[in-house]
């Protein structure tokens, strides 16, 4: 269809329209803007067409040079100067955003008589959508803080400069590419990062529930310690706390299974039935106690949030830890065999062992044999999941405690059950 209309009228006709059309969009935008704005307001449904038309029409005589294109644009910021001066006078806090978007009309312009539809299209959309979320724009930077915008831009020098550059080859005896280690740093800080940047939306609106469910998925150890204390302050109940636990140990196996998946693609579906099955449980379980009791009005706000997972020192930590477990898998596993990986799984789980699990995968991509390395990561979440329960005993008491501690070793029982079927398999 696009092909018979370009035969059937002249190219630059065609051109021509489009050039109005998505002039047009952005000047509608403007003459919205200012109805709702009291003061002087440069250009609207008119003024934005021309401005693109003159773009298209400097673009087409000039014959694919620049230096026309260019003059043009100088004449036309030449213009919008005195307007912002004259805004300014009315209101001296006035910005500049308008007098921007004529200019990128101007090039809109010189865009399409270039045939760069698809560029020009979506610069014209992605204008409308910053012209439209004004108000939510500014309110995300009202909420993001400096120290924010600092640890992204430090995280942005550990994956966009760094990783490029470092090596791509095993060292040392344990085989140990330095660049499969940055990306597992890489993708785990913003797997986190993610359930961190939730957690931060929700606040306390989605209640106790959601608060476990986000936090899970973020850090379920951090989360069961922030429940436990609530609830040893009267915040929660045994079966409230028990619940929300459960939810929370639930959603920390889908992360593994995502992290597992891109180490090891193999690992991961031999994995997914058992840890997606365990989650699906745990869940329904976890939301049947925690609705139980009525919840207090602030208890999302005490799963919050506790620190920003995309710190440097956090990202070398893991980095270091990650290493680590690399080589002590290969030592153990060449001194005791397969039942020492196990073994070495049933102690690391009482610590966070995100740093575990990737190892094991990272091992079974290099050789480990697939059964062990189901079997290690089902036995470290059981251990894992072991481990949590006690933490919510000994932080909440045993009045409150009990009741999470159970049902944690009950989770236990099926992953040390999923890990005996998934090595026999």
């Amino acid at each position: 269809m696009w092909a018979q209309l370009k035969t059937a009228m002249h190219p630059d006709a065609v051109r021509l329209i489009i050039v109005l059309f998505l002039s047009f969009l952005i000047g509608l935008e403007r003459e919205e803007h200012q109805s709702q704005e009291k003061g002087y307001s440069f250009g609207g449904v008119r003024t934005f067409p021309l401005i693109g038309i003159l773009g298209f029409g400097v673009a087409l005589i000039s014959v694919g040079q620049v230096m026309p294109i260019a003059i043009g644009l100088a004449v036309l910021a030449s213009f919008l100067v005195p307007s912002y001066l004259h805004k300014m006078k009315g209101d001296p806090c006035a910005g500049i955003t308008t007098e921007v978007s004529a200019l990128g009309t101007y090039v809109v312009g010189v865009l399409v008589q270039q045939d760069q539809y698809w560029t020009a299209t979506a610069m014209v959309v992605v204008s409308l959508f910053l012209l439209e979320l004004k108000s939510g724009l500014e309110g995300l930077a009202r909420r993001v803080s400096a120290a924010d915008i600092v640890t992204f831009t430090k995280f942005l020098l550990v994956a966009a400069v760094i990783l490029p550059v470092v090596p791509n080859q095993p060292v040392s005896q344990f085989r140990i590419n330095p660049l499969t280690v940055w990306y597992v740093v890489v993708a785990v800080s913003l797997i986190s990062y993610a359930g961190y940047l939730l957690q931060r939306a929700i606040g306390g609106r989605g209640g106790f529930v959601a608060g476990a469910l986000v936090g899970g998925a973020y850090s379920s150890t951090a989360a069961t310690v922030a429940m436990a204390r609530a609830a040893s302050t009267g915040g929660a109940g045994g079966s409230q706390l028990a619940g929300g636990v459960l939810m929370a140990s639930a959603m920390a196996l889908p992360r593994w299974l995502i992290l597992v998946a891109l180490a090891s693609p193999p690992l991961a579906a031999r994995l997914a039935p058992w840890m997606l099955g365990i989650m699906v449980l745990s869940c329904a379980a976890g939301l049947t106690l925690a609705v139980r009791s009525p919840e207090p009005a602030d208890a999302g706000d005490r799963v919050g949030p506790r620190g920003n997972p995309l710190e440097l020192r956090v990202a070398f930590a893991f980095a270091a830890l990650f290493v680590a477990t690399l080589v002590i898998t290969q030592l153990v596993s060449g001194a005791l065999g397969s039942n020492g990986v196990l073994g070495l799984a049933a102690v690391v789980g009482v610590t966070d062992i995100t740093p575990f699990v990737v190892g094991i995968a990272g091992s079974a991509a290099t050789g480990l044999a697939l059964h062990t390395a189901a079997a290690a990561i089902l036995i470290a979440g059981a251990s894992n999941a072991a481990a949590k329960g006690f933490y919510a005993l000994g932080f909440a008491g045993r009045a409150a405690g009990r009741a999470a501690c159970a049902w944690q070793l009950g989770m236990a029982s099926l992953l040390l059950a999923a890990a005996w079927l998934a090595s026999a398999s």
